[in-house]
């Protein structure tokens, strides 16, 4: 048995399929240039949550529900700002997420995270939060709210281009949590906020900061090569590169990439990024002949997060602005089995004492 539930089915699911040996994502049978091209980021929450917050649901649909949501949740921000300030970044996301109604529709709850994340930054900075234009799409409003004045075209694009691939990816740790919950009839906005538990951990959605550290270090390094081959000798992880399903191409890495050429100098570091990848490749030839380690889709989501101009402590608050509305698809879906999510367990602990002074033998392996 993995104890990493590998190549256990959990759910049966209509919302995303990855093929890691073509490098593809789906949602809803949309592959993901066709997301990028034709749908942007409120449009593929639309095919998510068709048939499970509504129907006939579309990109200008969405768009409106969530400036609205965006506005009402600024009104509401008392309920839960005061508390939140001075306490760590993740904390005040938490305690934003816990002030939701438990009556809250998906479309609040996307607008609380989104109106929480750039107020919580903000507030970080010794600034005062700025009201949402409900006008705008998310990424264009995300930026604003947190920068204070709008994003140049091209910073917007290379968000929503972020958003939209990263929004769903299948069943991950924190989407597998929002299914579990919603499968007690718990309410979705107490499946969102066990969702973003999950997602705090560095192994899932607290990635990407570490991977603009590994950068700095790399630069700095007198010798890359030498450091790259010294770490990958001594077994240390290259944040960044290897991914637990994506052997190869990863399309959401490619894509991030494409909008960052489109904006020139403020993506200035990918160049430094792609020598890194060129040296990676190298160096893993020599210490490991025949094994590959392709850079996964967290160095992307870095530079352009950091291209945009978030800070690396609100990667993960940003990452979750997109990726709430795929959590609540998957606690919709999970609501419509009517079914709990129940596995068992495999016992393996101390020999368990029988009725008549004997013991009861271990289960087989």
């Amino acid at each position: 048995m993995s104890t990493g539930l590998d190549g256990v089915v959990a759910a049966e699911t209509i919302l995303c399929h990855t093929d890691s040996a073509r490098g593809m994502i789906w949602v809803r049978g949309v592959a993901l240039p066709d997301l990028l091209a034709r749908h942007g980021f409120e449009g593929t929450v639309a095919l998510l949550w068709e048939g499970f917050a509504g129907e006939g649901l579309s990109r200008a649909g969405l768009r409106d529900r969530f400036g609205a949501a965006r506005v009402a949740a600024f009104a509401n921000r008392d309920r839960w700002l005061g508390l939140a300030r001075g306490v760590p970044l993740y904390e005040g996301v938490r305690l934003a997420l816990a002030a939701q109604p438990d009556s809250s529709a998906p479309a609040a709850l996307v607008g609380a995270m989104t109106v929480a994340v750039a107020a919580l930054l903000r507030a970080g900075q010794g600034q005062e939060p700025v009201a949402p234009d409900p006008a705008l799409t998310t990424a264009a409003d995300v930026l604003r709210m947190f920068h204070g004045a709008p994003a140049p075209d091209s910073a917007v694009a290379a968000l929503d281009t972020y958003f939209t691939a990263m929004v769903e990816s299948g069943l991950s740790a924190s989407s597998f949590t929002a299914r579990v919950i919603a499968s007690t009839r718990a309410s979705l906005a107490n499946a969102v906020l066990g969702a973003w538990g999950a997602f705090t951990g560095t192994l899932h959605g607290g990635a990407p900061g570490p991977t603009l550290d590994m950068l700095d270090a790399a630069a700095a390094a007198p010798d890359l090569d030498a450091w790259l081959e010294a770490k990958l000798r001594g077994g240390e992880r290259l944040m960044g590169f290897g991914h637990r399903v994506y052997r190869g191409n990863d399309p959401r890495a490619e894509a991030m990439r494409a909008s960052m050429q489109r904006m020139g100098q403020l993506a200035r570091r990918l160049d430094f990024a792609t020598h890194v990848e060129q040296r990676v490749a190298a160096a893993i030839e020599r210490v490991k002949p025949g094994r590959t380690l392709p850079p996964n889709v967290e160095i992307m989501a870095a530079l352009l997060l950091d291209a945009v101009g978030f800070p690396r402590s609100g990667f993960t608050p940003i990452f979750a602005t997109c990726r709430v509305a795929g959590w609540l698809a998957h606690a919709m879906e999970q609501q419509k089995t009517g079914r709990m999510i129940r596995p068992t367990s495999a016992y393996v602990g101390p020999a368990i004492g029988a009725p008549d002074g004997g013991t009861i033998p271990a289960p087989a392996a």
